[in-house]
C-alpha cells in the first residue's frame, strides 16, 4: 500500500483503544511549513479524531510541530485539517458513523510516492476494558512465542 514511502507515523493509542472495522486513505489539505515537519517526522496522532461537517471530513487534534527553520511563516501546530475523499467515500462514512459508537480516527500518516501526504483514517467502536485487557494478553502471548521460536 504505501510500499515506496519512508515516513509513517501510526496512531498505536487507536489501536488499543478502538476496535478498528472499515479503512480509508485520505489526501490532508496543509498550508506552508506543514510537510517539512511532516518528512521530519514530527507528528503526534494521539487524541486525534475526525468530525463530518457540511459534506467535508475535519482532522481535528493532530499535532504537527512546528519546523525549526519556519520563522514567521510557521503553522499552527493543533489546527483543525480538513480531509480529502470522494463524495461516494464521504457518504459511505457518513453512513457508518449514524450508528452509536462509531466515530473516525486516523491511525496512520505517510508520504506516498508522488511525495503526497496522505492519512489512513479508521471506522472504530471504542473497546471495553474487558477487550483492551484481552488485547494486552494477545500481545503478551505473541511477544513470548517470537521469543520461545527465536531460542
Amino acid at each position: 500500500m504505501h510500499s515506496g514511502s519512508k515516513i509513517l507515523i501510526k496512531n498505536k493509542k487507536a489501536f488499543f483503544d478502538y476496535e478498528l472495522t472499515e479503512f480509508f486513505i485520505a489526501g490532508i489539505v496543509l498550508t506552508g511549513t506543514e510537510i517539512k515537519s511532516i518528512r521530519l517526522g514530527k507528528v503526534s496522532l494521539v487524541d486525534s479524531y475526525c468530525l463530518l461537517s457540511d459534506g467535508e471530513l475535519w482532522a481535528k487534534g493532530i499535532q504537527i510541530s512546528e519546523y525549526f527553520f519556519g520563522t514567521y511563516n510557521n503553522h499552527i501546530p493543533r489546527r483543525d485539517r480538513k480531509l480529502l475523499l470522494t463524495k461516494r467515500e464521504l457518504k459511505k462514512l457518513t453512513r457508518l458513523t449514524k450508528e452509536t459508537g462509531y466515530t473516525i480516527v486516523p491511525t496512520k500518516m505517510f508520504i506516498n510516492e508522488k511525495g503526497l501526504a496522505k492519512v489512513e483514517i479508521a471506522v472504530a467502536r471504542g473497546k471495553k476494558a474487558y477487550d483492551k485487557r484481552e488485547s494486552i494478553k494477545e500481545r503478551d502471548d505473541k511477544r513470548e512465542m517470537d521469543r520461545f521460536f527465536k531460542k
